[in-house]
């Protein structure tokens, strides 16, 4: 079988884990430490706040900036249910916006447009609370576009980074531009800690604020323990930490082994039918998943192609989720198809196919040889 993807383990990660295990220090110790260091370091933030997974981070970073029940953040529509799903669990109320076509990315233009359509009453306004781009697949968003935007409107905006450790626009680390990036080490993701996330920011006032968030409200900076808000358990262990530090030291060549896979893939699928994935100029791509696009016509068709395939030992999946028509945000808000276009179009035509170390050109090209002989089928 080759699988959509399979997390990258090697000696040191085994051993790593290990020796920590073997001290009995498990939770709030040195790794943790070394972990965030090493998080600084890659993306060049003055502060790095570990964390169970990256709901968690995108949930905290939220409440970190007072968003409260009736307040209105700006979101992607096309992204993993998290991206909203900590919206509306800190009481607030998503507001969905239009993707890029092509990058699968928040449209700058929709976000223009979706701003305006809100702010035409003071009350609205005054709701608005931050702006909550994704870095789709390991592509950064137009980081340009859209921070002049948030300036403009006075808002914060935080980076949904949790696919794009590595990546850059313009030279600049994702999870470093916006006031706070939050980052995922889920199997899925070029790099692991099983479960895991992370926080980056260069504000050392969120910076403590997340601190007293993830270990129960508990005051980072008080000489004795003290309690100044309500806060949760969201702590990374010690043995997770260790896995990072030692998946962190092989970021770039992690990334470059990606990145040629999907130069392979570029290749074979330029004889296809299918679109390869499109980069932007100024953006470098993690590449943490390799999302084509199928034919208008095959698209009727996804779920079936991706069934047989799976019959010939071949994993393939939907790109990511057009959140806005999921049963709950349908029923909720009431949307339909046809409110965001482009995911509409987006959502429909997309296929993962598989990516992770190990796989060599020979199984790339069989790949994409079984997805055109499965096409073929269908008419």
């Amino acid at each position: 079988m080759i699988r959509l993807s399979v997390p990258s383990i090697n000696e040191d990660d085994l051993a790593a884990v290990a020796r920590v295990l073997k001290t009995g220090f498990l939770v709030q110790g040195p790794e943790v430490a070394k972990f965030e260091a090493s998080m600084k370091a890659i993306t060049g933030s003055k502060h790095a706040v570990a964390l169970t997974n990256c709901t968690a981070a995108l949930q905290l970073a939220l409440l970190a900036l007072d968003v409260r029940p009736g307040d209105l953040v700006p979101v992607t529509a096309y992204s993993w249910l998290s991206t909203a799903n900590v919206i509306e669990l800190c009481g607030a109320q998503p507001v969905f916006v239009d993707i890029d076509e092509r990058t699968f990315n928040m449209c700058p233009d929709a976000l223009e447009a979706t701003l305006a359509r809100v702010t035409k009453t003071e009350d609205a306004r005054r709701r608005l609370k931050a702006i909550l781009p994704v870095h789709t697949f390991g592509q950064t968003a137009d980081m340009t576009r859209l921070l002049a935007i948030a300036e403009r409107y006075g808002l914060p905006l935080v980076e949904d980074a949790a696919c794009a450790l590595g990546a850059t626009w313009h030279g600049k680390q994702a999870g470093a531009m916006g006031v706070m990036g939050c980052f995922s080490f889920h199997p899925r993701k070029a790099l692991t800690t099983g479960e895991g996330g992370a926080i980056t920011t260069d504000d050392e006032a969120l910076a403590n604020r997340l601190r007293a968030l993830r270990n129960h409200g508990q005051d980072p900076t008080a000489p004795s323990a003290d309690f100044i808000m309500p806060g949760f358990n969201t702590r990374m262990t010690e043995f997770q930490a260790a896995l990072g530090v030692t998946q962190l030291a092989r970021l770039e060549p992690v990334l470059a082994g990606r990145r040629k896979l999907a130069r392979v893939y570029d290749g074979l699928l330029a004889k296809t039918a299918l679109t390869a994935p499109y980069v932007a100029p100024g953006a470098e791509h993690a590449v943490q998943s390799y999302v084509a696009t199928l034919p208008e016509a095959a698209a009727p068709h996804r779920a079936d192609l991706i069934r047989v395939l799976r019959e010939r030992g071949i994993e393939t999946n939907i790109g990511t989720w057009h959140m806005p028509l999921t049963t709950y945000f349908r029923t909720r808000y009431g949307y339909r198809p046809g409110d965001f276009p482009v995911a509409d179009r987006v959502f429909a035509r997309s296929l993962t196919l598989p990516l992770y170390d190990g796989l060599t050109e020979a199984d790339l090209a069989r790949v994409v040889s079984e997805i055109g002989a499965v096409l073929a089928t269908f008419g």
